[in-house]
């Protein structure tokens, strides 16, 4: 999706935390996410506007497609593997002097080791109703990724290592404390960072390694703006939660695909499927390179579609 900084900021060049995360850690008390009782600034009121106008615009030019991909997208495996490797070999975004920058730059491939243990973090903004469908909509999205990857992955109301914070840009602007509680070894920099995004960046999720184990994720931290018309919020909800998996790059030749900032997709495709079914692979391992990747992606690739473009 075009200003979405979800791809490139799921990197483990963000500052790693302390130590890794224990597999079962004891729950702790959920850091509040801060209330304001003066209803939504003149600002957050702008953002909803602004999303409800990006939303109909695209959905008038035939974008955020929720089919999947069909006859008019056909792929083969040539096409998977390239796109694998560029998609989750590539890091869009480098931290350089404790920002983030666009740059592309090849990378080793990165994924979780231990469970994922995803912890939703509604702020006063989202009302009940709103919780309780996107709740419910993440758990069975949840679900569909545990089948995809065969990797324990989980939906949790406490001991999180992925926390999705759904706020208004009012409760973003006053999140730090409730991030550096949960994430202690993040950098104030990168907290900065993600409290002050603009409404430019629909979604994001930094996902956070350990010094030693530089490509193994072990937490993550997402933004979704509660100010989006539905269907954008399902689509952050589906790209960033997936993104934070390791896949953290986008690519424009990816086909069908939520992986491309071309905003033709809203919803995870069946490409995209393959492309975490071929992640967690336990042919492929944390930290492989391209050149060390590459025969294996070919031969996984060729597995999931052997008869060529369908």
């Amino acid at each position: 999706m075009a200003a979405l900084l979800g791809a490139a900021l799921a990197t483990s060049a963000c500052q790693p935390v302390a130590t890794p995360v224990d597999p079962s850690p004891t729950p702790t008390a959920r850091p509040a996410v801060p209330v304001s009782s003066a209803g939504p600034s003149a600002e957050s009121q702008a953002a909803a506007a602004f999303y409800r106008r990006i939303e109909r615009r695209l959905l008038t030019e035939g974008l955020l497609r929720r089919d999947g991909g069909g006859p008019d997208t056909a792929y083969g495996a040539t096409e998977l593997a390239r796109n694998f490797e560029r998609i989750a070999l590539f890091s869009e975004y480098t931290q350089i002097g404790g920002r983030y920058v666009a740059q592309q730059s090849r990378a080793q491939l990165r994924r979780w080791d231990g469970p994922v243990r995803l912890q939703l973090h509604f702020g006063d903004s989202s009302d009940s109703a709103t919780r309780e469908r996107d709740s419910l909509r993440v758990r069975s999205y949840v679900a569909r990724l545990r089948r995809l990857t065969g990797h324990p992955i989980n939906v949790v109301n406490s001991g999180g290592n992925y926390h999705v914070f759904v706020v208004s840009v009012d409760e973003q602007r006053r999140l730090g404390p409730a991030i550096s509680q949960l994430e202690p070894g993040l950098s104030r920099g990168t907290v900065r960072e993600i409290t002050n995004l603009d409404r430019n960046t629909y979604c994001a999720v930094y996902a956070s390694s350990t010094a030693d184990r530089p490509n193994t994720y072990v937490s993550a931290i997402s933004l979704i703006r509660s100010e989006h018309p539905d269907l954008m919020r399902l689509s952050c909800y589906h790209e960033e939660i997936a993104q934070g998996l390791g896949l953290a790059n986008d690519s424009p030749s990816a086909r069908p695909s939520i992986f491309n900032d071309d905003e033709e997709f809203a919803l995870l495709t069946t490409h995209d499927e393959e492309l975490l079914t071929m992640l967690y692979d336990p042919r492929l391992s944390i930290g492989m390179n391209a050149a060390q990747a590459r025969p294996i992606i070919q031969r996984i690739a060729s597995e999931l579609r052997p008869a060529g473009p369908v």
